[in-house]
């Protein structure tokens, strides 16, 4: 299913790489599990979608792995299997220390609409059931017809604090079959605050896999997304209060509309 030679060849450049550590690959799939992968995405109105809608997320997520056709289900099985991780592991990392999830903790099938966005924010630090660290994030884009005018290219912004991200660093082109793998344990500011300006009938879709180490003792226990305010909404309280609730395991689930 993966090309694994482009996969070694990237990671050459992981560690350095800025403005933390990530590769990116074009073809990461081979062409025609893309096709299909694509083809089994659910239409952005089928029941299957949990909705976020606020003001520094619109989007909508499914990891129920019941709503997964076949060949997504296999996909999903092989990323989070034992004999991928640890290969992938190997090849990131010279190690054999990632660990998957298989609940698929925010990962799953991810998809945006005209207007979607994602403020720029750091992910959740320890997961809130297996309390283990999130040290891996892989994202494969999968609409075959993206256009550039329409943006949502992901962002990378300075990683020097981890209160606000600094500047923007760099931005991916969201193309079919491209990956982008990265640590999320570098203060590694990301996101598309940028609201999407696609056609009524196109999609950003992609869909994520997080992979997990044993935290060690210096380990930040945030266990939800910290977000960061656009400069539009650097003095909104509304906006503020909003973060603040976001970023707390006991008041996230009051921001975001779920079914």
């Amino acid at each position: 299913m993966i090309n694994f030679n482009e996969l070694k060849l990237a990671s050459k450049n992981w560690e350095n790489a800025k403005p933390f550590p990530h590769i990116i690959i074009d073809n990461f799939f081979e062409n025609e599990i893309a096709i299909k992968l694509e083809k089994e995405f659910p239409n952005y109105n089928d029941k299957v979608w949990d909705n976020y809608n606020n003001a520094i997320e619109v989007k909508r997520i499914c990891n129920n792995w019941k709503a997964f056709p076949s060949l997504t289900y296999q996909v999903f099985s092989y990323l989070n299997s034992e004999k991928f991780v640890n290969k992938f592991s190997n090849i990131i990392l010279n190690t054999s220390e990632l660990i998957s999830d298989p609940g698929l903790h925010g990962g799953g099938w991810h998809i945006h609409s005209r207007g979607g966005k994602l403020n720029t924010h750091l992910d959740y630090s320890l997961h809130p059931k297996l309390k283990l660290q999130r040290k891996i994030n892989l994202i494969i884009f999968l609409n075959s017809k993206w256009e550039h005018n329409w943006g949502g290219r992901l962002g990378f912004w300075d990683n020097t604090s981890n209160k606000l991200p600094g500047e923007l660093c760099k931005e991916i082109e969201p193309r079919f079959n491209k990956a982008v793998i990265f640590d999320t344990t570098k203060n590694s500011w990301h996101g598309l605050p940028e609201p999407i300006n696609c056609p009524d009938n196109q999609y950003r879709k992609s869909i994520a896999l997080y992979y997990l180490i044993t935290p060690s003792k210096n380990t930040d226990h945030r266990g939800k997304a910290l977000f960061s305010p656009t400069k539009s909404q650097s003095g909104d309280d509304k906006v503020l209060e909003l973060i603040k609730k976001r970023s707390e395991v006991i008041s996230a689930s009051s921001v975001y509309e779920k079914k």
